[in-house]
């Protein structure tokens, strides 16, 4: 694999902003969307606040109720199908800790799981499991995005106590934006807002941004942000490898299912050597929960004729019995 000289691309940007409530975190966001390119659209977890902001900017709005992380890489996606410039995510904390976010679908998660296991332990970790897939997946697809994307981030609150001109005030400061632990890596820019509306820059690509402190950030910013985006236009996308049908996932059994599977097992007499003897010669499974759905009443009936065969065993060798008295 050879190397390539070094080629700086046209590129979309990456902009997370963090700030505690009141910090102008929308505003903000709209304010520098307006300046890199139109139009703009703004998905909305925030209940409707942005419509507050119409009079002002020019942009379209999608309102979430439905927190999922799904909901944003389909909305991002559409967003590029419909040919906006510029994509606001306000807030992404909502597809941390919001409804049907992460944190709720591992919450659900584990308890299922639980369901299925003999102790009724909650396992959180095989719960991201299944979680952590679908957050790469929304990164993958904000990282990737072909649009301009701009995500707001609520952050954890506390008050310091502040002396100004011989007065004392508290003052409302953020602390850890609310998301997962090392997101602002995937950002080209990562910047606080202050309760006075000032941008603060914490982590940057761009050079010219580094360290910088912006009162009400707005055209300033994007005009250094345009500038260092430009490069020579980006090479066409690979041409994609011709499909590959993939196979449907395998249904497990529900626990309802595996519920009447056990107790149909005490009932049939069958040993647990003898059905997990069939299950991994059978299925190449080692555990009732992996059966697939499709099978259950296939191991259903296999339990049966275990039952049946075992009956007749007994009922020959009851004749056989009486036939020698």
């Amino acid at each position: 694999m050879p190397f390539v000289k070094a080629t700086k691309h046209e590129a979309k940007l990456r902009l997370a902003l963090a700030g505690p409530s009141g910090s102008g975190k929308t505003y903000t966001a709209l304010q520098i969307a307006t300046h890199l390119g139109e139009p703009i659209a703004l998905v909305d977890t925030e209940r409707g606040s942005a419509r507050k902001y119409a009079d002002i900017f020019n942009f379209d709005v999608l309102e979430l109720d439905s927190f999922h992380p799904q909901q944003y890489i389909d909305a991002i996606h559409d967003a590029e199908n419909a040919g906006y410039a510029v994509l606001i995510l306000d807030s992404l904390s909502h597809a941390w800790t919001g409804k049907d976010g992460a944190l709720e679908l591992v919450d659900k998660a584990a308890k299922r799981l639980a369901a299925t296991y003999r102790s009724g332990r909650e396992d959180s970790f095989a719960a991201w499991r299944e979680v952590t897939p679908l957050h790469n997946a929304l990164v993958d697809a904000m990282v990737q995005s072909r649009l301009h994307l701009i995500v707001t981030m609520r952050t954890k609150t506390d008050y310091v106590v502040e002396t100004k001109d011989g007065k004392t005030a508290p003052r409302k400061i953020g602390l850890a934006p609310i998301q997962r632990d090392g997101l602002e890596y995937e950002f080209d820019v990562f910047a606080d807002l202050d309760q006075d509306n000032t941008l603060i820059v914490q982590k940057t690509r761009c050079p010219a941004l580094a360290g910088g402190v912006f009162p009400k950030a707005g055209r300033e910013v994007a005009d250094i942000l345009n500038t260092w985006l430009q490069g020579v236009p980006a090479p066409p996308p690979a041409s994609p490898a011709p499909a590959v049908p993939l196979t449907p996932p395998t249904v497990f059994i529900t626990p309802n299912q595996l519920t009447r599977l056990v107790l149909f097992q005490q009932e049939c007499i069958v040993s647990d050597e003898a059905f997990k003897a069939h299950l991994l010669k059978t299925y190449k499974i080692k555990s009732r929960k992996l059966i697939p759905a499709a099978h259950f009443q296939a191991v259903l009936a296999w339990l049966a004729k275990q039952r049946d065969a075992r009956m007749a065993e007994e009922e020959r060798a009851a004749i056989a019995e009486e036939g020698t008295l």
